[in-house]
């Protein structure tokens, strides 16, 4: 249990990151930037539902 609670803290910073990144590279016109955290941001969401879910399967 332990282990998928720092895979969510994990998830949780890069999602942070991807957000501040994606915030500068607009003020700079850097669209390549936007796309490529946009994705990367996309596939940790989706793993971090995928992760929640597990977790509340767990549980019951």
């Amino acid at each position: 249990m332990g282990k998928k609670v720092a895979l969510n803290v994990f998830y949780n910073i890069v999602i942070f990151l991807c957000v501040i990144i994606i915030w500068s590279a607009v003020e700079h016109g850097r669209w390549e930037y936007v796309l490529g955290c946009a994705f990367i941001a996309g596939i940790i969401i989706t793993l971090k539902i995928r992760l929640i879910k597990e977790i509340k399967g767990m549980q019951k």
